[in-house]
């Protein structure tokens, strides 16, 4: 009989199932759960856009693309990146269009880092930075942030884990779990630090577009020494409600861009045409459909954390993404507790604050990327689970 552990890759057996992913299936075997665990926008993908990917379709246009993207798609980028964060990017050398922004992620660490080396990750935070950097062979060093900062990072909390092996800050703003976001105060301070340490900068941007209130979305890129000392990840699912599309970007100095494109040419080779087709319309005509969705992600935030802190939930406001993190240590239950307790008795899904970093327990991550109706059916019954509790 073959013993295959010992033939697996020793940094791929060390990284744990993703925690969402676990409850996610669970919800799937399960009948009539409102699930409000994954981060799933309720729109479908505005008209046009989904006509642009069958017109492509109909049209034959089936073919592969260039390994970076379609030269107008890579032209369209580039023109928001100017439009929207104020950043100047050849779209011949310094853009790569990747599947998903979870790709564009993958092959930016792969890229900078290797064995030796240490990448700075705040958490909580999306679930993919830590298992991603041990693949690379290089030691995730976790930056733990709280509520009652606002879950913000700072230089406080950044210097002191730097080292001389420190190579590469991730910055994952507007924030998953959290819905934290950096103001250009904030930002500014950093970019300080990183010059100083002479570090590189994965900024995740992919909630870019969900800032609400009076607050704009600042790119550190945009900083000044920055933009050739960042790799800036965006994509198309969250904003323009094209998740199954599968389709992201990276923005950043030329030399990176490059090896990250020889990286995605052998793993990947190029992103789905007819996703490109459709990202191009999105781009050029989209921006309306992003207005209406931020305001109708704006209304159910507000219902959302208003309605946890008043059936004793604290919850702080999110100022980006569309996820609220509400602390449930008063129940006196960890979060796969809670979580699992929730489901099992009421039929509602949420995430373990676990399952994004240690400093996450005692917290559940709620998105509200649903309908009102299937929002305020799911806090009822929250409500109802509280009081039996």
């Amino acid at each position: 009989m073959i013993d295959y552990n010992s033939k697996i890759n020793d940094s791929i057996k060390s990284v744990k199932p993703s925690g969402i992913r676990k409850f996610f299936d669970i919800v799937n075997e399960m009948d009539n759960v409102i699930s409000l665990s994954i981060g799933e926008p309720d729109f479908k993908t505005p008209w046009h856009i989904r006509k642009a990917g069958i017109d492509s379709l109909e049209m034959g246009r089936t073919w592969y693309t260039p390994n970076r993207g379609f030269a107008q798609l890579r032209n369209e980028i580039s023109e928001y990146m100017k439009r929207k964060c104020n950043l100047t990017y050849s779209p011949d050398s310094e853009v790569v269009v990747t599947v998903g922004g979870s790709e564009a992620i993958d092959i930016a660490i792969r890229c900078l880092v290797g064995k030796g080396d240490e990448v700075l990750i705040p958490q909580p935070s999306f679930v993919c930075y830590e298992p991603l950097t041990i693949m690379a062979k290089a030691t995730p060093v976790i930056i733990e942030t709280t509520m009652e900062n606002n879950f913000r990072l700072t230089v406080e909390d950044i210097k002191s884990k730097i080292t001389d092996k420190t190579k590469l800050l991730i910055l994952p703003f507007p924030n998953n779990p959290t819905g934290a976001i950096m103001e250009r105060e904030d930002l500014e301070e950093i970019a300080k630090l990183v010059l100083e340490h002479d570090l590189m900068v994965l900024s995740d941007e992919i909630y870019s577009e969900l800032t609400y209130g009076d607050n704009t979305h600042v790119s550190i890129a945009s900083i000044e020494g920055m933009k050739e000392r960042t790799i800036v990840i965006n994509g198309f699912s969250k904003s323009y409600a094209m998740t199954g599309w599968r389709l992201g970007f990276a923005c950043g100095p030329k030399e990176i861009i490059e090896m990250m494109t020889k990286l995605h040419q052998f793993c990947i080779m190029s992103a789905p045409t007819t996703a490109q087709y459709a990202a191009i319309e999105a781009l050029k005509n989209g921006d309306d459909d992003i207005a209406y969705m931020r305001d109708q992600y704006d209304m159910r935030r507000r219902l959302v954390v208003g309605s946890l802190n008043k059936m004793g939930l604290t919850c702080f406001e999110p100022k980006g993404a569309f996820y609220c993190f509400p602390c449930i240590k008063s129940t006196g239950l960890t979060s796969e507790e809670f979580c699992t307790r929730l489901l099992h008795s009421k039929h509602v899904a949420l995430v373990p604050g676990s399952a994004f970093g240690e400093c996450g327990e005692g917290y559940v991550r709620l998105s509200y990327s649903y309908s009102l109706k299937h929002l305020k059916k799911a806090l009822t019954l929250i409500e109802d689970f509280l009081k039996e509790l």
